[in-house]
């Protein structure tokens, strides 16, 4: 649900208040990106649970997508490092209250480094993209990322994928494309 309504509210915002104005083929991507994601997502599946906290994330992740648009190239890396610093700090408070329970192993520590390595190296090849081009587009395929947990799960893991995930994922390739010639 995050993914799915962070991409309308960040398209909604490029097209009404920044100005973006899409082509034909990249309106026809970002039509087809909402419904890859909601099936990528096997979202049917529980839909109605936790609804507030996914549209609660799909703002913060519009924000975010928001915000990271608006940086100039002058601004290098610093709107990237100000969000993770911001994040930090909004949970902090929260973590310091619950410090006993988050004790880890070191393992699982280093995976969590390099999680949030992982993200920062995501919002910094966003940031260069909304750059590049219309934040409409940019922020659609950055919102794509629920397909790579999915692609990686089945390359590595083996897993079995849904009927739905699959059509998710193909409609997550052809988006893919239509944004990339529109």
């Amino acid at each position: 649900m995050s993914a799915v309504t962070g991409v309308a509210l960040s398209v909604l915002c490029g097209v009404l208040v920044l100005g973006d104005r899409p082509g034909a083929l990249a309106w026809l991507g970002i039509a087809v990106t909402v419904p890859a994601l909601w099936f990528v997502s096997g979202g049917a599946a529980g839909a109605g649970k936790g609804a507030a906290d996914g549209l609660l994330a799909s703002a913060g992740v519009a924000v975010q997508y928001l915000a990271l648009g608006q940086a100039g190239p002058g601004s290098g890396l610093r709107p990237v490092a100000a969000g993770r610093v911001a994040a930090v700090l909004v949970l902090l408070p929260d973590a310091a209250r619950h410090a006993r329970r988050l004790k880890l192993p070191p393992v699982r520590c280093v995976q969590a480094l390099l999680i949030g390595a992982g993200a920062a190296l995501g919002l910094v090849l966003y940031l260069l993209a909304a750059q590049r081009q219309l934040l409409a587009v940019a922020v659609v395929l950055a919102s794509l990322y629920p397909a790579l947990p999915v692609i990686l799960g089945v390359a590595l893991l083996h897993e079995r994928i849904s009927r739905s995930q699959a059509m998710g994922l193909l409609g997550a390739g052809v988006a893919t494309v239509l944004l990339t010639l529109g």
